[in-house]
């Protein structure tokens, strides 16, 4: 059987199909990249969103793609970024393209919230770092201005099960992505309802919730005749990609907990527990409670992370001094600057100019400031290893013991520069790979749903050929 993950990042989306064979008693899965496209934040009037529209249908020229190989497809699965939505009337038409989370529209309303609920409290229940592109604000941003959206939505879908619902008709909402709204029980894994009755939300905004593992629904008719695939299911994996990412980090039986860095334009570094940890001290920390597969949490710390270097690497194109990342990180190596910068700034989150923002960081502060690019890449990447560090020492302390051994996962693990200095900063052992942790981990909860693979156990078992 082949399974055909769908993978959305915030630069780019693809469509990987995945098929697992048995050599010599072991398991192994082998990928292709069937379709990539374009992804990209566009700004409309006085907000940036998604282009829903070009990336559904681009996803549809991937599955096209996949039939016209000749590739026999049992399943079928998206994954995204956190935290965004989109609304659907009661026709099931979207109402108006996805906002995008770097949208300025939340700014502001995390203080106005908690001007009139308590921290901890809150935090006891939904176990969530507080950051204001999390949906809770989202749609408090939207109350505040009295949208009309609000008034004909009648279900709000997160951007996966958005994809999911006009692939098969059905409306629901995965738990791992759900998990990412700040509107979660984190101990029941069902949604708060108590916040949403407060802040005045109708309740039938919020779909029915279905776990990893299992079946959402078939493609609608006529897009399996459209495609050509067929009335393929299409399942619920960890749709909130770092939940899939987690899943296919090659962790031995032995690690326990199983501690990792998801690795991209946003660093995701934490542990894999049985059971969430909604303690004052873990609120203080800013680590959250995201839903993982098998019934685990993902007890992590949102950092920003390689968005960093693709801004000035966007920057320096625009400038007509294009760079390329590998003669770069060699020039990086070599830079003598040991100035570091609190990455999570609110000057960094998206500066007009990260270099001036980087620069007239270091100047206000007095810290030698970085002057060619070079030193600007070696600044921001030991800054990085720093937090990384600073985000450990905060975690081992909520822990049994402290973790032994860190995985860093995804596509920034190709980054050598940063996997040593951040090994020098944690004094552990640090394990690069996947590259495609997310695709494996979404195409292997597929196999899950399908009984090719027992548990999360051998899924971490299974070569990647």
């Amino acid at each position: 059987m082949t399974y055909l993950a769908i993978d959305f990042g915030g630069g780019s989306g693809r469509v990987v199909a995945g098929t697992i064979t048995t050599e010599g008693g072991r398991k192994q899965l082998h990928m292709q990249l069937v379709h990539r496209f374009q992804n990209r934040q566009v700004r409309l009037g006085d907000h940036v969103y998604w282009d829903f529209p070009a990336l559904f249908e681009d996803m549809k020229a991937g599955l096209r793609k996949a039939a016209q190989m000749g590739l026999k497809v049992a399943g079928i699965a998206v994954d995204t970024w956190g935290v965004d939505f989109g609304l659907i009337d009661r026709q099931g038409n979207l109402v108006g393209n996805p906002v995008c989370y770097r949208d300025a529209r939340t700014q502001g309303m995390a203080d106005h919230f908690f001007s009139h609920t308590d921290r901890t409290d809150h935090y006891a229940v939904n176990g969530t770092q507080v950051m204001e592109i999390n949906t809770l604000f989202q749609l408090l941003s939207m109350k505040r201005a009295q949208s009309p959206q609000l008034q004909i939505a009648d279900r709000l879908l997160f951007t996966p099960d958005l994809f999911s619902f006009f692939l098969t008709g059905e409306a629901n909402t995965e738990y791992t992505i759900a998990s990412t709204s700040e509107m979660l029980n984190a101990t029941t894994r069902t949604w708060d309802w108590p916040l949403i009755d407060r802040i005045g939300l109708p309740r039938h905004l919020f779909c029915p919730i279905v776990m990893p593992g299992t079946v959402r629904g078939q493609l609608r008719a006529d897009i399996a005749e459209e495609t050509g695939l067929g009335r393929v299911d299409v399942i619920a994996v960890g749709s909130h990609d770092t939940a899939s990412a987690v899943a296919a980090v090659p962790a031995k039986a032995d690690e326990c907990p199983v501690a990792f860095i998801s690795s991209g334009t946003w660093s995701l570094l934490g542990v894999e527990l049985d059971a969430p940890i909604l303690t004052e001290e873990a609120r203080r920390a800013q680590f959250t409670n995201e839903g993982g597969i098998g019934g685990k949490i993902t007890f992590l710390q949102n950092i920003t992370g390689l968005w960093f270097l693709q801004r000035l690497m966007a920057e320096w194109a625009d400038e007509g001094d294009e760079q390329q990342y590998e003669p770069l990180l060699a020039a990086a190596e070599r830079a003598e600057i040991q100035t570091v910068i609190p990455v999570d700034a609110p000057e960094f989150q998206n500066p007009k100019s990260m270099q001036q923002a980087i620069r007239g960081y270091c100047e206000r502060q007095a810290l030698n400031v970085p002057q060619t690019k070079a030193d600007l890449t070696r600044v921001v990447l030991q800054s990085l290893a720093a937090k990384y560090a600073e985000a450990t020492q905060a975690l081992n302390a909520m822990l049994p013991e402290p973790i032994k051994k860190l995985h860093i996962i995804g596509g920034g693990s190709q980054n050598k520069l940063l996997n040593r200095l951040t090994q020098q900063a944690l004094g552990i052992p640090v394990e690069a790979g996947p590259v495609e942790a997310t695709a494996i981990g979404n195409i292997l909860t597929q196999a899950l749903a399908k009984g090719e693979v027992a548990d999360i156990h051998e899924m971490r078992s299974i070569a990647i050929v």
